[in-house]
């Protein structure tokens, strides 16, 4: 559904520059960095969910033949303060500081305590052993609504309730409590026709990403660290290093590698500054990877949830009043993203009386952390559900519901200004126009099975930030453009298009890189769907420059007025000279003229993005075991810059929604201990599991963006798990208010039922 384009460049679908080096072996990632006597890091991690710490020996260790130094929580400084990191949010260093080695408390399994380097891996896993731990073991809470309870035991205690800017006078787990509302949500329940109300319950998700996390850290004798990482925001990583090891950042480099899959995973440090530590000791450079069970026990997974919805509608279909309460688990440390769940709970709806209150918890689970639309899919999941049910009640299609309620321009949302121009209603209208809607379903299978179709709705705000960029003009025509952002979805090739159309060359004129901290300015994260928007935002800007520093030499050289010279595309002229862009470098080059320029821009993205999803399942009823037939994903990505890359995003979301949905989730048993810690026990979706999966572009250009983009890394993740509950309820006839929908949980709904 793209419309035609007015680009030359952007909505074409040229082949991305890293691609090569990818498929070939060449390109570098985390645990590829190779240093001359670089040593070996490994980290020993606390049994316990919740334990105090008593002592820790590590004499036994350090007399091992290889092992070069071990450090534990004291060796680390004490910080306070915060620094600006991840999606726009600020860290709390002082808790990332404990997160990345545990000072006197043990919050979580899996929580480092001590770190060992030695001159090979090995060596350092069999020193692990040696150190001993003694712990006094404390009651774990691993339940967000335990957690909230007037006597549950307290994981930090100067922690206090902030809500509204007013402090708890004493101890809580519950660090936050936030409330958006507007207009009377009691005279709206009055006035519906129909009033639903469910309670659901949402268990951790990780994100997956098939690369762990590794680094490499060099602590030189100068002073000078540099850290070679794989990170969604090597700014993001300087950061937090410089502040927790209390080292001043202009010695800190980060040079951010390859990434295999970050999805919000990989905005946080875990290893980059124990490895710095353990090179300052051990005079090396050290390199650290984490195995799988380490990923999963140790790094930011999505929090686990308790949400209540309760909506109301007229006999027409209108939502008259919607509800809200979200009690997210933070994990050992405040930041559950409740604010965003708050956001995109109701987001795709008009809504006058409409209140939601939200919890950020703490428990003994590893501290969460961004996931694709964090804390969108799970409210979303509620609200979609509870819509879902209004609608068959009031004998109402279900994406006609949606439609009439549709937000639009103008309309109120939690915590932001109201919606600018935005494709909501356009998302709508292009699932109920799709072949997939329009295509009559067969509800049962030759075999039996039943068959069914859902529908549902997500919204992700977007986030701008900050980008920096270089272009320099090379004698040959080509611009190198430097840039500071993370390529994780193709991002390379979508920004030098955008740079190519604004600078009037072609795609293949511009040769993007991924550079270093020390080599471009400030640039924020790659996450909040905010890269394309920003950092193309920021090259625009740069070409702009760029075609300001030409005009401005090439006056002096023809030796006219700068503005008699004219712009068309690639080709510079004025009274009889005419030059195209590689003519120009040429002539530059001969009189010794240098075009250089460097941006850094902070963007406007106003309201983000929305996505529509159909789904088709088939449902076992003797086994609960549910496939998904068919899958259509319409989504509004403003102006689709290389249509390939927007669908691969969405269809990426989509994937891992369908994991979130029926497989995905962690287990806990009566000790708080984690029994799916490995990617055998935690069952992520495979090709077998996907089917291939329809995409439908809409475009509504982003008002405040040069070229209309939104973002669509994330909005894609957020429909799906609440489609497929639709869809199983339209096959068999059963609801289900809690994820994952695995068979055993199919089944036993079936069988209540």
């Amino acid at each position: 559904m793209t419309t035609e384009t007015k680009y030359r460049v952007i909505g074409t679908r040229p082949l991305r520059p890293d691609g090569v080096d990818k498929v070939t072996g060449r390109a570098i990632y985390g645990a590829d960095v190779v240093l001359p006597r670089m040593a070996h890091g490994k980290v020993l991690r606390s049994p316990h969910p919740h334990a105090r710490i008593i002592s820790i020996d590590t004499s036994a260790a350090e007399k091992v033949k290889g092992v070069l130094a071990v450090i534990s929580g004291r060796d680390m400084p004490d910080v306070t303060g915060s620094v600006a990191g991840g999606e726009g949010g600020d860290i709390n260093m002082r808790y990332a500081s404990n997160n990345v080695m545990a000072h006197g408390k043990a919050l979580y399994e899996g929580h480092a305590v001590a770190a060992v380097v030695a001159t090979s891996p090995h060596i350092a896993s069999e020193a692990l052993k040696l150190i001993t731990v003694e712990y006094e073991v404390l009651p774990p809470v691993i339940d967000v609504r335990k957690a909230m309870e007037a006597n549950a035991p307290i994981l930090l205690d100067d922690l206090r309730t902030d809500s509204g800017g007013v402090k708890s006078e004493s101890a809580s787990n519950i660090a936050a409590h936030l409330v958006a509302e507007e207009g009377d949500v009691e005279k709206g329940f009055a006035a519906a026709a129909v009033v639903v109300e469910h309670e659901f319950t949402f268990q951790t998700v990780h994100q997956g990403y098939i690369e762990p996390h590794a680094c490499t850290a060099e602590w030189r004798s100068d002073g000078q660290i540099t850290v070679w990482c794989s990170t969604q925001g090597s700014f993001a990583v300087r950061q937090q290093v410089a502040a927790i090891l209390k080292h001043p950042i202009s010695q800190v480099k980060v040079v951010p590698t390859e990434i295999g899959g970050g999805f919000g995973g990989k905005i946080p440090v875990y290893l980059e500054p124990v490895a710095a530590m353990l090179s300052h000791k051990a005079q090396r450079p050290v390199r650290m990877v984490m195995d799988r069970t380490e990923v999963l026990m140790a790094t930011g997974p999505t929090p686990g949830a308790y949400i209540k919805v309760k909506m109301g509608a007229d006999a027409d279909g209108k939502i008259t009043a919607a509800q809200g309460y979200l009690a997210y688990e933070a994990g050992a440390y405040p930041d559950s993203f409740i604010g965003a769940g708050m956001l995109c709970l109701f987001a795709p709806y008009k809504l006058t009386n409409v209140k939601i209150d939200g919890f950020d918890v703490v428990v003994n689970k590893p501290s969460s952390t961004a996931y694709r639309a964090p804390g969108a899919p799970i409210a979303a999941f509620a609200c979609e559900t509870v819509l879902d049910e209004i609608a068959e009640k009031l004998g109402m299609d279900s994406l006609a519901i949606r439609e009439l309620n549709s937000a639009v321009e103008g309309d109120w949302r939690a915590f932001a200004p109201p919606f600018t121009r935005i494709g909501a209603l356009e998302c709508v209208q292009a699932a109920i126009a799709s072949d997939h809607w329009n295509t009559p379903l067969v509800k049962e299978g030759a075999d039996g099975k039943k068959r069914g179709r859902g529908a549902a709705r997500g919204y992700w705000g977007n986030w701008d930030g900050v980008s920096s960029a270089i272009g320099r003009l090379n004698p040959d025509g080509t611009v190198s453009l430097l840039e500071g952002s993370t390529d994780i979805g193709g991002s390379r090739a979508s920004i030098a298009m955008m740079f190519a159309e604004a600078f009037g060359v072609e795609y293949a004129q511009v040769h993007p890189s991924v550079v270093d901290t020390d080599t471009v300015d400030y640039n924020d994260v790659t996450g909040g769907s905010r890269t394309t928007f920003g950092t193309g935002y920021a090259v625009y800007k740069l070409a702009k420059k760029m075609q300001g520093e030409i005009v401005e030499k090439l006056a002096e050289i023809w030796e006219v007025a700068a503005d008699a010279i004219t712009i068309d595309g690639s080709c510079y002229s004025s009274n009889g000279h005419s030059a195209t862009i590689t003519q120009l470098a040429k002539l530059f080059e001969e009189h010794g003229v240098h075009i250089n320029a460097s941006i850094t821009a902070k963007g406007n993205n106003t309201s983000g993005a929305f996505a529509t999803h159909i789904v088709d399942v088939e449902v076992d009823a003797e086994t609960g075991k549910v496939e998904i037939l068919r899958y259509t994903a319409v989504q509004d990505a403003g102006t689709a810059i290389h249509p390939s890359y927007v669908e691969g995003q969405m269809q990426g979301g989509v994937a891992q929604g369908i994991g979130w949905a029926l497989n995905e989730g962690y287990f806990y048993d009566a000790n708080c201990k984690l029994k799916n810690a490995t990617l055998l026990d935690y069952r992520m979706p495979t090709a077998l599991d996907i089917p291939p999966i329809e995409t439908i572009i809409v475009e509504v250009p982003q008002p405040t963006h040069p070229y209309g983009v939104r973002g669509v890394g994330e909005v894609p993740i957020v429909p799906p798990t609440a489609a497929i509950a639709n869809a199983i309820y339209d096959a068999v006839g059963v609801r289900l208010h809690a994820l994952p929908m695995s068979p055993s949980n199919v089944w036993e709904a079936l069988e209540s039922k």
